[in-house]
């Protein structure tokens, strides 16, 4: 059995103060070094509630090269964590909502986020890249922004394409639904799911915490308050979600796949009438 430290680091962003929140995330590091892998809410350096486009640029970071960046780049190289945040990311005078795995030994890997949730329409630009996995010390881990939580379709990817864990930076609003729909996602496809939520108030946006892990068969490892500022650091064999078999005769990767092939040709007729 190998074993590995995960954990989620639940706390309220700064709205609109990017160096405040790397000097409030530094002052965790060594509690950040007592992990494998640390996960982050979405958006952790900006905060959540912008009115424009304009108004959140000046704020994002390029991946890899921005500040931002490099300072989570110094944080995995002095803690030897692997650290995934969420950013908001300018790319070419686009804007995204992404998340980035910082590694120790200064490689990067980024996922821009999928599923746009309400007025995130209006501000980010939609990305067209396939579900991310990445590879940690033999470990396989699927990236997720907080609204792909929704969207099975997205796990399922994740899983197929060897997921073990579940990466979710999230700013979850909607009460309890999050938190409930990964839990799913991880008994569905038999994986560990780590959601990084936030806490706080924005505006008349309230986030709702309970940022958790959870197991291959749905039992709850950790979940922090609605209003906890944590670090929660698990000790979980991953290989405990390679084995896909819910009887001796059902494994949800054949099922999945054959599944797929039915569902495929369904989609393409329904694809004709939108």
């Amino acid at each position: 059995m190998k074993t590995l430290k995960i954990g989620f680091f639940q706390f309220k962003p700064e709205h609109r103060q990017p160096e405040k929140n790397l000097e409030f995330i530094s002052k965790h590091s060594e509690i950040i070094k007592q992990s494998d892998i640390i996960i982050l809410p979405e958006l952790a350096t900006t905060g959540y509630v912008f009115s424009t486009k304009e108004e959140l640029l000046p704020l994002a970071d390029e991946i890899p090269e921005g500040k931002q960046s490099k300072f989570f780049l110094e944080l995995a190289k002095n803690t030897n964590t692997l650290i995934i945040t969420g950013l908001a990311e300018k790319e070419k005078g686009r804007l995204f909502n992404s998340q980035a795995a910082f590694y120790p030994d200064g490689k990067v890997v980024k996922y821009q986020k999928l599923h746009l949730f309400f007025k995130e329409k209006k501000l980010f630009d939609l990305s067209h890249n396939e579900p991310v996995v990445i590879d940690y010390k033999g470990v396989k881990i699927g990236l997720m922004i907080c609204f792909d939580w929704a969207f099975p379709e997205h796990a399922r990817l994740l899983m197929l394409k060897g997921a073990q864990i579940l990466a979710h930076s999230a700013n979850l609003v909607l009460p309890g639904l999050g938190q409930a729909g990964m839990r799913i996602r991880s008994i569905e496809n038999r994986v560990f799911s780590v959601t990084a939520n936030r806490l706080g108030q924005e505006y008349d946006t309230r986030f709702t915490g309970r940022s958790q892990i959870i197991d291959p068969r749905g039992n709850t490892i950790f979940m922090a308050g609605e209003n906890e500022t944590t670090i929660k650091i698990a000790e979980i064999d991953p290989d405990l979600a390679l084995d896909k078999n819910i009887t001796p005769l059902n494994n949800i990767i054949q099922d999945s796949i054959d599944g797929l092939k039915f569902l495929s040709k369904y989609v393409n007729k329904l694809n004709k009438n939108f």
